[in-house]
Formats: C-alpha cells, sequence, structure tokens
C-alpha cells in the first residue's frame, strides 16, 4: 500500500526524506526537552504544510479531534473538581481507615491514587495526592520515597487501566474506535493483576521496614479530612458531573456518542452548574480561570504532532516501516504483538510516549491486512496500550506524573535521584511487562 497522491515539494524534494528527516529532528528536539514540546510539534507541523508535504485540507483531517475534546474535557471538569478538597479529603480518610499503620497507608494511597488516575488523568492525581502524601509521612515520621515511588507507578498502572486514563489510551481508543467499555473489559484486568504483582517485591524492599511510633500514628489519626473539603456545594456538583460522565462513558455505544462530545457536554455542564447566580463578571472571571488550568502546551502538542504524523503517513514511508516490522517478526501476530509490547515499554521509558504511539497506530492499522483485517489487530492495540502506559514507570522521565512527584520530592528536602529511581524502577517495569505478556498471550494469541 502507498500513499493516495505523491506530495510535491517545494525545489523537487523527495517527500519521503524530507519528511523522515524533519520527523527525526522533531522527535530529537522532543527528547532534548530544551525547547517546548508544543513550539517544536506546531512549528514541525507547520513546515510540513509550508513545504507542500501535505495539503492544509489534509493536515486539518490529521487531527484527531475527538482525542483534543476529550483532554480538554477532562481537563475542565478535574479543573473545578479540585478546588472542592476532595483529593485531600480522599487521602486523609485512607490513612485513618488504615489506623495510620504505614504499610498500610502506603498501600491506600497506591489505591487511592490508582482508582483517580483510571478515572480523571495521572498527572492531575500526583499533583494534588503527593503533597498530601508528604504531610502524613512527615507526621509519621516516616520516609517519604517508599509512598512517592509507589504512587508514581500507581498512577501510571491506574491510567492503563481506562480510556481516560493516559493519553495514549485516549489516542488508541478514538483512531480505533474503541469505546470506555472496551479498555474496562480488556485492559483494566491487567492493570490490577500488574498492581498486585507490583506490592509484593514493594514490600520486601520498603514494605516491612516501616514503622512509626504509637505518638506519630495517633497525630496522622488527629487530621479532620472533613477540613480538607473548601466547598461541600461545589463537591456534590463536581461528583454529580463526573458520575454523569462516566456513565455517559459505559453508555456510549447504546447513545452513540463519541468519548469527546460527553466529556464536553460534561465539562460545559460543570461549568454552567458552578457559575449559576454569579454577576456576568464573576462568571467570565471563573470562566477565565478554569481555562487557564487546561493544559494548552499538551492540547497543542498533540495537534502538531498528528499533522506532523499524518504528513508522514501520506509519504508512505509509516508503510514501507509497518513491512519491515512485518518481515522481521515473519508476519506472525504472536511475535508482533510481543514485539509492540516489550518495545513500546522500553521506548516509553525513556521518551514521551505520545510521539511514539502517534506513530505507531498508523503503523499498526497498516498490518490489518497480512493479518486478515482489521478486527484482527486488536491483541496489537491492547499490546500498545499496555506497553505505552506501563512503560511510563521505568524511569523518571518516563512519564509527566513521575516528574510532578520528582518536583514535590525535591521541594521537601527528600529528593528522588534518577538513577536510583530508574535501578529500582526500571526492574519493576520489566516485571509488569511480563506479565502483560503473559495476559496478552494466554487471552488473546
Amino acid at each position: 500500500m502507498h500513499a493516495v497522491d505523491t506530495p510535491q515539494l517545494i525545489f523537487g524534494w523527495d517527500p519521503v526524506w524530507f519528511a523522515g528527516s524533519l520527523f527525526v529532528v522533531t522527535y530529537a528536539l522532543i527528547m532534548s526537552e530544551r525547547i517546548n514540546r508544543a513550539i517544536v510539534a506546531t512549528s514541525a507541523a507547520a513546515i510540513m504544510v509550508l513545504a507542500g508535504v501535505i495539503s492544509e485540507q489534509h493536515a486539518v483531517d490529521g487531527v484527531d479531534f475527538n482525542t483534543i475534546g476529550l483532554l480538554t474535557g477532562m481537563m475542565v471538569i478535574v479543573a473545578i473538581t479540585r478546588r472542592s478538597g476532595v483529593f485531600q479529603y480522599l487521602a486523609v480518610w485512607s490513612a485513618k481507615k488504615v489506623k495510620a499503620q504505614p504499610w498500610g497507608i502506603l498501600l491506600m494511597l497506591s489505591l487511592v491514587t490508582a482508582v483517580l488516575s483510571a478515572l480523571l488523568d495521572n498527572v492531575t492525581t500526583v499533583l494534588l495526592i503527593a503533597p498530601v502524601t508528604l504531610l502524613i509521612t512527615e507526621a509519621l515520621g516516616v520516609k517519604a520515597y517508599p509512598y512517592l515511588f509507589v504512587e508514581i507507578f500507581a498512577s501510571n498502572i491506574g491510567g492503563a487501566a481506562t480510556l481516560i486514563g493516559d493519553p495514549p489510551n485516549i489516542m488508541i481508543g478514538s483512531s480505533v474506535g474503541l469505546s470506555f467499555n472496551d479498555f474496562i473489559v480488556h485492559t483494566a484486568p491487567a492493570a490490577v493483576i500488574v498492581m498486585l504483582v507490583t506490592m509484593v517485591p514493594v514490600y520486601w524492599i520498603w514494605g516491612r521496614h516501616l514503622h512509626a511510633s504509637d505518638e506519630s500514628r495517633q497525630r496522622v489519626m488527629n487530621y479532620k479530612e472533613r477540613e480538607a473539603i473548601t466547598d461541600k456545594v461545589l463537591l456534590i456538583k463536581s461528583l454529580a458531573v463526573l458520575a454523569l460522565v462516566i456513565l455517559g462513558f459505559a453508555l456510549s455505544h447504546f447513545i452513540d456518542k463519541q468519548p469527546s462530545t460527553i466529556a464536553l457536554a460534561g465539562a460545559a455542564l460543570l461549568l454552567l452548574l458552578d457559575n449559576l447566580g454569579r454577576h456576568a463578571a464573576a462568571q467570565t472571571k471563573s470562566v477565565h480561570a478554569t481555562f487557564a488550568e487546561v493544559e494548552w502546551v499538551t492540547i497543542f502538542f498533540f495537534v502538531g504532532l498528528f499533522v506532523v504524523v499524518h504528513a508522514l503517513e501520506r509519504t508512505g514511508l509509516l508503510t514501507m516501516l509497518a513491512e519491515g516490522i512485518l518481515r522481521l517478526t515473519g508476519g506472525d501476530l504472536t511475535v508482533t504483538a510481543m514485539a509492540i509490547l516489550w518495545g513500546s515499554a522500553v521506548a516509553s521509558a525513556v521518551v514521551d510516549n505520545i510521539p511514539f504511539v502517534a506513530t505507531t497506530i498508523p503503523l499498526i492499522k497498516s498490518m490489518a491486512p497480512t493479518f486478515g483485517g482489521a478486527e484482527n489487530l486488536m491483541p496489537l492495540w491492547w499490546s500498545l496500550a499496555l506497553g505505552a502506559c506501563l512503560g511510563g514507570n521505568g524511569s523518571l522521565v518516563g512519564a509527566s506524573a513521575n516528574l510532578i512527584v520528582a518536583g514535590f520530592a525535591e521541594r521537601s528536602q527528600q529528593p528522588i535521584g534518577f538513577l536510583a529511581f530508574t535501578l529500582a524502577a526500571f526492574p519493576l517495569m520489566i516485571l509488569g511487562i511480563a506479565v502483560s505478556s503473559l495476559y496478552i498471550y494466554l487471552r488473546y494469541l
């Protein structure tokens, strides 16, 4: 299969070489983090269009607006919900539920982080859980490192469980047409198993050494979780809208609506409920504040990246790469699935998983004829989702949530070193991928 039409580049340049070279430079700049990734992606997209690799219309066609809408809608919902204090409430409540036992708190905070990361997004989750964790561990008189380490893992594992938990899943779901329920049925069981298996070595490495005095535990028990709730009315409105949105995701197949429509409708409803009763000037100020919390860098990064990858796809380069991969794997579905799972995990541990997944999606799609149609590609999609999400645990730069937790740890004088984290995290990530390999093999191959 080749490109639909041959792009006409300025100066008669070869489109494959030009687009391929530009993509490599773009990837290198994103990895170097010397220039903001949104600037890199949008600039590369502009060059692709200006040079004639892709037309303006095809550039617009290449943007996955379902992914953009879903991300934006959920960011607005989270931005409003976080003001209620519900995340801090859950952290303190869970610590008290286990009588402030250090190992019990570690388990509960991991559970809260994983569940919230599955239903919201892992960056917001750790942004709100990490400060409370530092507060609790200080009161207990124990090191925060094991707690923060496990919360990083829980955020990435929890994010792998659902369509909305991690950007790679949103991209895969939107591109392939997979629903919220599809991820619940196919990746959530794997995420639960990986989380349980991961906690075994965590216990032997750190858990069995965690101890706190009765006096320290009493300090935690004295915390009033209700004081964390800053706006009870907003909490009720937020949880009601969030429940409706989750219900909408679960019923999306029956109501025939895209996840982006459901998320944006939920965001609009929560904005309305949050601003009812305020005069116009206060509404404007409130809406501005909410929109300011949307991660526009991420949104524009996605837009630019979609155009770059679509341009690359139209040159036929991705099809050639897919054919090369199939030759290496001998066209065997099991070997290809394992190659995608392990390759995406290792790649996601060292580079941003978003451009990797954006590039891999059209690669996998082009393998459909080899494996007898698009319906037979499902093991490859689940391999990509699990590999890209869980691979983020392999190093400190593997996921945005990791860096946010590291930032909090550094500010509290308990820094998480890159090498020390990688030495402990990479083997645990490999363990998770080994478990996922077994899951994929036994269930789909």
